[in-house]
């Protein structure tokens, strides 16, 4: 059953006698990483320093684990002891600063909501991190049947902090909730493995489950330079002892980050010129370059087993980040649990915008509503109240889904949809997406083609930025469709509403003059020329033929068949590629077309693949070269896209 629903406020009406509503969207991303992500909404309305001293006692604690070490540990109980309260935690490696227990957080808990409503909030620097005891490792693998005190992980550790609690901190109703976004989201999923049974409520929210094949470091393969190297840059350097200090931020020297990352030149290069052997983790991800046992290890998802909480995954569909990890934690409780109560919540939102300021667009692309003030309000904190306090009944269905295009929530009784049927779409002679596949002997060229040179790479956006803007998730791709080494198809007008649900399909017959290469695919959102401007416009966007980004993504080809074992391609011989784009939400209106792009370059957000069938990561500026890249499209080798479409629209 699928049932629609608008949001609290009535949906501005679009296009067809609709009006547009466009306000400015934050512009910030590097800022989440070592600040929003921990657990604060940025320019969300606040609680206020005064409100939270006036209504917590702050206290810290050193919380021992089963090992000995100790785990460094805020709490701030409230004020009011007329009741018991229960517990919501967050684990961060980013800092549960300010530290001393005069110096109080001016917002308390996932939303400034909750800090009102009232719980005994705590927030622990993990193990190795800040003020906490013991060694740092990103993504410590968890270890199943664990024998002994020495045997630890980030389940045990959630565990030993949750039993401390209940015995040393007064007040509490016995319940314990645990949340986080991003990297605190992977320890909220890690801490619901084998849970302790006071954890009656988990929320992880863009969490990390998988550094290799789909999360912010890796897609299929693909390093996401921009975002691992900025992130080492800073999260890597070595902490000797607990501390309450962060060191010195990287200095690019320069804003443009496609011309510094095409200036560093091979990955090899970045040890070498920037971290000089002091970013521990960058050499330890150079020396794994393909899907071996360290990055097996780290892959969260078949550890998403006895999950005895309730489960509210949220994910945002323009999270540049961690879109991957919030669908595959979701999908993997559901397909390991089937008992289990598991909910996902997906918005219009780049990585943690849900947590801060309304989210009513991204880039040029308005929603129409305070998303994100409406999740707050209607689906996080019901979800804890419910869970934690016994307060209200549980709205929450399955799915509680965002559909961009037409801006509207939806609820789902499972994801994907079960109403979703697979359609093709082929990749036609004259630049065509059709339907219908190919047929007969071909009356022209067999195949499209270009030439795809490492060194002057495909932007991956049309602005100046040292980082993964999330606009880009968004952004208009007529840059990139005119440039020689992009192949473009595209569909008719559309005569009726198109709604995809799901994850799209990507099946290619390609070739490469070369022993490898990227293929990046992107499928995109083409409004009609006649579409209006936002008013007001400060930036002076025309949005007539915008080309919208609805999802792209990246399979380096050597993996195509296999991440453990990669195989060169054969110089000019056809090959298969197949990939999966992540899931969408998308209706693509009456009067817009649907577009597909292809190419074998996205620069800086993908690092620069050789061309040659060479490890990458140790790669010479000698092994890049040029290849030419082609994409069949006959009968018996057809391209295609197959698409979830959503009965009924």
């Amino acid at each position: 059953m699928i049932v629609s629903e608008s949001p609290k406020k009535e949906l501005t009406e679009r296009r067809d006698g609709r009006k547009w509503s466009v306000e400015r969207f934050w512009l910030q991303l590097n800022a989440v990483l070592l600040g929003l992500l921990t657990l604060l909404p940025d320019g969300a309305p606040a609680q206020g320093l005064e409100y939270v001293k006036a209504n917590y006692t702050k206290y810290e604690h050193r919380i021992p684990m089963r090992d000995g070490k100790r785990l460094f540990t805020a709490v701030y109980v409230p004020k009011d002891q007329s009741h018991a309260w229960p517990i919501l935690m967050a684990r961060t490696p980013y800092s549960v600063g300010p530290y001393g227990v005069d110096q109080y957080r001016s917002d308390l808990g996932p939303s400034p909501l909750a800090g009102k409503e009232g719980y005994i909030f705590v927030y622990q620097d993990v193990r190795g991190r800040w003020m906490s005891e013991g060694e740092f490792v990103n993504m410590r693998p968890h270890r199943p049947g664990k024998q002994g005190p020495a045997e630890i992980d980030e389940s045990s550790d959630t565990w030993d902090t949750i039993d401390w609690l209940l015995k040393h901190v007064p007040g509490h109703n016995g319940k314990v909730g645990l949340w986080g976004i991003s990297y605190p989201g992977f320890y909220a999923a890690a801490g619901m493995i084998d849970a302790h049974p006071a954890l009656v409520a988990v929320s992880p929210q863009a969490p990390i489950c998988d550094w290799f094949v789909g999360d912010d470091w890796h897609h299929h393969g693909a390093l996401m330079l921009p975002h691992v190297f900025n992130f080492m840059a800073n999260f890597g350097r070595p902490r000797p002892e607990p501390t309450t200090k962060s060191g010195p931020r990287f200095e690019h020297g320069t804003p443009d980050g496609y011309q510094f990352f095409l200036d560093m030149g091979p990955l090899a290069n970045a040890n070498a010129k920037h971290f000089k052997d002091d970013v521990a983790f960058w050499n330890e991800v150079m020396r794994h370059g393909t899907y071996d046992e360290f990055w097996q290890s780290r892959n969260l998802r078949p550890h998403l087993k006895n999950i005895r909480p309730a489960v509210m995954t949220v994910g945002g569909w323009f999270d540049a980040e961690n879109l991957f990890g919030a669908l595959e934690t979701y999908k993997h409780i559901e397909a390991q649990n089937p008992d289990a109560r598991n909910v996902l919540v997906m918005g219009p939102w780049s990585h943690g915008a849900w947590a801060r300021e309304d989210a009513q667009s991204l880039g040029s692309v308005p929603f129409n509503a305070k998303t994100s003030l409406y999740y707050r309000e209607q689906i996080e904190l019901p979800f804890f109240e419910f869970y934690l306090k016994g307060k209200g009944s549980l709205p929450h269905p399955e799915a509680w889904i965002f559909e961009t295009g037409t801006n509207r929530w939806r609820r789902f009784a499972a994801w994907p949809p079960k109403e979703t049927r697979p359609m093709p779409l082929y990749l036609r002679a004259a630049e065509r997406l059709s339907p219908e596949p190919p047929s007969g002997p071909p009356q022209e060229a067999a195949f499209d083609e270009y030439v795809s040179d490492p060194a002057k790479p495909v932007p991956f956006q049309d602005k100046i930025a040292i980082g993964m803007s999330p606009e880009y998730m968004v952004e208009d791709q007529r840059f990139a469709a005119r440039r020689p080494d992009v192949l473009v198809y595209q569909t008719d007008v559309l005569e009726q509403d198109l709604t995809l649900a799901g994850p799209i399909q990507v099946d290619l017959r390609v070739s490469t003059s070369g022993t490898d290469c990227d293929w990046i695919v992107k499928l995109v959102d083409v409004y009609p020329d006649e579409y209006p401007d936002p008013n007001p416009n400060p930036t002076g966007i025309h949005m007539g033929g915008y080309q919208q980004l609805v999802r792209g993504d990246v399979m380096r080809g050597k993996f195509r068949n296999s991440f453990e074992k990669p195989e060169p391609f054969v110089p000019d011989q056809p090959a298969v590629v197949r990939f999966t784009l992540q899931d969408v939400c998308h209706s693509f209106r009456v009067g817009h077309r649907l577009m597909v792009q292809v190419q074998s370059t996205w620069f800086p957000l993908v690092d620069r693949n050789p061309q040659a069938f060479v490890d990458i990561n140790t790669a010479k500026e000698s092994d890049f070269r040029k290849s030419t890249q082609r994409v069949y499209r006959t009968a018996e080798m057809p391209s295609s896209l197959i698409l979830p479409v959503l009965a009924g629209g």
